[in-house]
Formats: structure tokens, C-alpha cells, sequence
């Protein structure tokens, strides 16, 4: 490779009790096309084998670096790492997930050729064993990056938005270290808490002038792990913590962002919360739908989410919908959060039943023959 291919790329993997996954992770390393890497494992206090495990591959590799830490939960990990990394290029890879041979040298090549601060590719959905709902395969192709977004080349991603509502895997990527640095991007480091790629990942798209996306996979991204934090319904809050982190970066230390991201940011936050709502188990669902209802209502209030995305006005006013995202869907369901919680709550949860008695309880409960004449509204609105 020539010097200008062969950059050092510090690859951070947070380690903590995976020593079921931990070899074929780090075996994806060792076999990388890329040779020119730093692999820096971060032990966040494991009390199985992975310890040993790492210090296997570093006694054969010189590549691999033991990083031993008391448990202080992953976004500290992370964030040591950061701090230690030598490359030009931050790598990440979840000690559960693995790469193909070739992944590192494909993206280290776009991002030398375009003097890239962020390039991400798309991934894999992977499974142990294959998935019937997916003819009995275990990847599954997963389009992070449209060919819509592929095509937009070199660009400033807060000016073409789309990735803000996409999943925030910090991981299928490379980050330019000097950028991450220069930007004060680190991770949030709540001991215990979980997402903490959302507000990293908001913040890196809010600061690049120079990212890009790919269509090509090479990272799968393990699905059947069930200590992953999206199998842990009890964390409800952690997701809050993230978005306000969101909001503090903008404050405090990008306040010339603010303006064109708020709305982005108050977008993404409305998208994250339904999400983590519907996951929610029945008892956790009413109490966490009370903390969407007040920061949409503190949203509204600071001009995040103007009167116009609430009254639809939006839509038909060509320069309010450059800068407002919602659907008009999404609307109704924000003011249900906003102003008929029991509503919104009938909602969701009819939706996730096939039976028409059930829907038809679901509205009952919240209000008798006036619960029932609610979602006859709402039919005839879907129409």
C-alpha cells in the first residue's frame, strides 16, 4: 500500500462479559486486508473470560492493546479509548459484531480519496442461526444509506438531514480522529446507561462538512445477544438522557447550530420516544408517556416545533416545510402526546393487535361510547 493507504486506524472495541462472541470478533480484526491498526480492547471490569481472552490475541498480535478498567459503564469506555487512540481514523466495532477481511481497507480508501471527517457504510443484521421470517437466512441486508443519500457524494449532513432519523449505529463507519477532537465529540459516560451512540451520532452528523455514505456492508451486526441493551426494557430513561445531552451540545457548544438543528434535533427526539414507548412493557408505558408528553410541550415551547407543524399549516407553506419533517401522520400522533395521551396510548397499542375486539377495548377504556367515537374519528381521518 502506498503511505497515503496506509493510515493507522485505532479500532476501539468496549468489551464487558461477551466472552461468548468476544473470539469471532476479534478474529475478524486479526484477519483484516488492512494490516496498518491499532485494536485497543477496553475491559470495562468483565467478570467472565474475556479478559483472558483479550490478552490471548494480544500475546500473538502486537496489534491488540488490553485496556483494564473498573466498571464505569460503556460511553466511559468509549471515551477512554478516544483519548488513547494514536490514528488518524477511529474505527469502532461491538465486541458481539464482525467484520469481512476487506472492511477497514474499503473504507480507509474512500476516506484518504475524499478527505473524508465521517464515511458510513450500510451493515448486516446477523443471527446465529437463520430466521424463518427471512427464509431461513441469518444476514440480513439492512439499507441504513439510500441510494438517494449514496448519490449525495462529499457533503454537510445538516444539510441534507436523513441520516438524523436513521438507526444511530456508531459502528460501520470511520471518523477522522483530528475532527472528532476539534469538535469536543465524546460520549456521554452515565455509568449504566444505554443508546449512547444516539447523542454521538447526532453529534458527529451536526459538525461534518466532509461525510459520506456507502451502500456496501461489510459489519453484522449481532441481533441474538441477549444481554444488547435494545432487550433491556427496564433502562426507560436512558434515551432522555441522551436527548438532553443533544440539546446541551447545541447550547453550549455549537449555539451557530442551533437555529437549523433544533428542529432536526426535536424531530429525532419525537421519533426516539415513540420508539422507546412501543418497546416499553405495559406497567412502564403510562409513566414514560407522561415525560414524552412534557418535553414535546417544552419543545413546542422553545420554538422547536413551531405552531405550523401543529396545525398542519406546513405542509402547504413551501418555506416553514423546508425546516419541519413531520408527516402528517406523525402530526396526529404528536398531538395525541401533546393534548389526548390516553388517545395516543389506545393508538398504539391497537396497533400492535390484529384483533378488532381488542382495538374496540382499547378505546372503551379510555372513555366509554366517547373513547369508541375517538377512534371512529380516526378511521374516517385514515380514510
Amino acid at each position: 500500500m502506498s503511505n497515503m493507504d496506509n493510515a493507522l486506524v485505532s479500532v476501539l472495541v468496549p468489551i464487558f462479559n461477551v466472552e461468548r462472541y468476544l473470539d469471532q470478533c476479534l478474529d475478524s480484526l486479526s484477519r483484516q486486508s488492512y494490516q496498518n491498526l491499532e485494536i485497543l480492547c477496553i475491559n470495562d471490569g468483565s467478570t467472565d473470560g474475556s479478559r483472558a481472552i483479550i490478552e490471548s490475541y494480544a500475546s500473538a498480535d502486537a496489534r491488540f492493546k488490553l485496556i483494564d478498567k473498573p466498571n464505569s459503564g460503556y460511553g466511559d469506555s468509549m471515551n477512554r479509548g478516544l483519548e488513547l487512540a494514536r490514528g488518524k481514523y477511529i474505527s469502532i466495532l461491538e465486541s458481539d459484531d464482525f467484520l469481512d477481511f476487506n472492511a477497514i481497507e474499503y473504507m480507509v480508501s474512500m476516506a484518504e480519496a475524499d478527505r473524508l471527517e465521517v464515511f458510513k457504510c450500510n451493515f448486516w443484521l446477523y443471527w446465529s442461526e437463520g430466521r424463518p421470517e427471512y427464509s431461513y437466512r441469518n444476514d440480513v441486508y439492512f439499507t441504513l444509506a439510500t441510494s438517494e443519500m449514496v448519490n449525495l457524494g462529499v457533503h454537510a449532513p445538516r444539510n441534507y438531514p436523513d441520516i438524523f432519523w436513521k438507526k444511530p449505529s456508531i459502528w460501520s463507519a470511520l471518523y477522522l480522529k483530528r475532527f472528532l477532537d476539534e469538535n469536543g465529540i465524546r460520549f456521554l459516560p452515565t455509568p449504566g446507561a444505554s443508546y449512547q451512540d444516539s447523542s454521538f451520532t447526532f453529534k458527529v452528523f451536526s459538525c461534518a462538512e466532509r461525510a459520506r455514505y456507502s451502500g456496501k456492508a461489510f459489519l453484522h451486526y449481532r441481533q441474538d445477544n441477549e444481554q444488547s441493551s435494545v432487550n433491556s426494557p427496564g433502562k426507560v430513561y436512558c434515551i432522555c438522557d441522551e436527548h438532553a445531552e443533544m440539546r446541551r451540545f447545541l447550547d453550549e457548544e455549537r449555539p451557530e447550530l442551533r437555529q437549523g438543528l433544533d428542529p432536526v434535533r426535536a424531530y429525532v427526539k419525537f421519533l426516539n420516544y415513540a420508539w422507546n414507548y412501543d418497546r416499553l412493557t405495559t406497567d412502564l408505558k403510562s409513566e414514560f408517556l407522561d415525560r414524552f408528553s412534557l418535553e414535546m410541550h417544552e419543545e413546542v415551547e422553545r420554538g422547536s416545533i413551531p405552531e405550523g407543524v401543529l396545525d398542519g399549516s406546513y405542509a402547504s407553506d413551501d418555506e416553514l416545510a423546508l425546516y419541519q419533517y413531520f408527516t402528517l401522520p406523525q402530526v396526529a400522533s404528536l398531538r395525541q402526546v401533546l393534548y389526548k395521551k390516553d388517545v395516543y396510548a389506545a393508538v398504539r397499542s391497537s396497533r400492535l393487535s390484529a384483533s378488532k375486539l381488542e382495538t374496540m377495548k382499547n378505546f372503551w377504556s379510555i372513555g366509554g361510547a366517547s373513547g369508541v367515537a375517538e377512534l371512529v374519528k380516526l378511521k374516517l381521518r385514515e380514510g
